[in-house]
């Protein structure tokens, strides 16, 4: 529902409730400044128990509000277990917007009074209530075997980094699954999806990212559930990339040959993140010098002399400069994704990252966003 806390007046306030109680998952920002919500968050996760209930507000972050913002956050939580009628400890909150500014606590939990009488099918959904500076909601789904399904949304455009652990995550299923063996998976499933984004190298304040099984479907092979968990954050972190703030394009980063998985993350998200590499896919410039030069500061191990790289498939390096048709490779550079392809030459581990191009786009939005 609109609840007045956007002065657009588009819809900004957002629940989700289950009938019964969800296994759970949580990821949160790594930021030293985290916001009131993800820090209540992280105490309820460490709690162990079951949770009920989610409620999202959008266009204010709580966040560097002091403990006033912390009490304006709980008492969300309060006043939302209330209306729906579950515990508090069983509601998880998520803020996202500017930072600094206190919630204005008389809309949001007059909103919270009025949000079950908004619950219909006449009101936009969650997936763009969430938003902020995002142009297009973002949602994937996955049907497993047994039926159950996993729906995922997410918001993300521009303050984007990988740190989880302004992006939030969320994915809700009826599948019956260990809660355990959830936590247990997680991490791994976010560090190959959100944790590959990367659109400025700035990692917000409120980042989190959170699946939600309520095991109303019945059992589930764990296997089958975490692949197709992972393939729905995987859908959505590619998503993001490509809505990023001012991007015209998405850039995929992939590399081979490294000597962990953890090297090639790292060495296709500072690819993803150069500021020059994002200006050359934003020009159509097939300079693959700057990737030789962000794999180089990555910190990944590298054997120069064994090295390849690939632009939209089309070979420009293999230890040393290959002769290519550059107008060729720019004409293909000027499509939708942009790829490139990376071989380290030390081993066999692999792994991909995803950002977008620098557009002027993006300074303008940001020089404008509290004005």
């Amino acid at each position: 529902m609109a609840a007045g806390i956007k002065p657009s007046g588009k819809t900004d306030l957002s629940c989700v409730v289950s009938a019964q109680p969800c296994a759970w998952a949580f990821a949160g920002t790594r930021s030293t400044t985290a916001a009131a919500c993800v820090t209540r968050n992280r105490e309820v996760y460490a709690g162990g128990q079951a949770v009920r209930a989610l409620v999202v507000n959008a266009g204010n972050a709580n966040a560097a509000t002091g403990q006033q913002g912390a009490r304006d956050n709980a008492d969300i939580a309060d006043a939302m277990s209330g209306v729906m009628n579950v515990r508090p400890h069983e509601v998880l909150t998520a803020s996202t917007g500017i930072i600094g500014h206190l919630l204005p606590m008389d809309k949001v939990l007059s909103g919270l009074e009025h949000l079950p009488d908004e619950l219909n099918a006449d009101v936009p959904p969650f997936a763009a209530a969430i938003m902020t500076t995002d142009t297009r909601p973002k949602t994937a789904t996955a049907t497993l075997s047994s039926g159950a399904q996993i729906i995922g949304t997410a918001k993300g455009s521009g303050m984007i980094h990988p740190d989880m652990a302004t992006m939030f995550a969320f994915a809700f299923s009826d599948a019956a699954v260990d809660q355990d063996a959830l936590r247990a998976a997680f991490p791994a499933i976010v560090s190959r999806t959100f944790n590959a984004v990367t659109v400025d190298g700035d990692t917000s304040t409120n980042d989190m990212a959170v699946v939600l099984a309520n095991g109303a479907a019945g059992e589930t092979d764990l296997h089958e559930f975490l692949t197709a968990l992972e393939g729905v954050m995987r859908d959505l972190a590619r998503q993001i990339a490509a809505d990023g703030e001012g991007a015209t394009k998405l850039l995929t980063v992939k590399v081979s040959g490294a000597s962990t998985e953890a090297e090639a993350l790292t060495a296709a998200r500072t690819c993803c993140v150069s500021p020059l590499l994002k200006s050359a896919v934003h020009g159509n410039d097939p300079n693959w010098g700057r990737v030789i030069m962000a794999v180089g500061r990555s910190g990944a191990a590298v054997d120069i002399e064994a090295m390849t790289v690939s632009v939209q498939g089309v070979p420009v390096f293999a230890g040393k400069p290959l002769t290519y048709d550059a107008d060729a490779v720019s004409a293909a550079m000027k499509a939708e994704e942009v790829t490139f392809e990376l071989g380290l030459g030390v081993g066999s581990a692999s792994g991909e990252a995803w950002g977008c191009d620098l557009s002027a786009e993006y300074v303008v939005i940001n020089a404008e966003y509290t004005t």
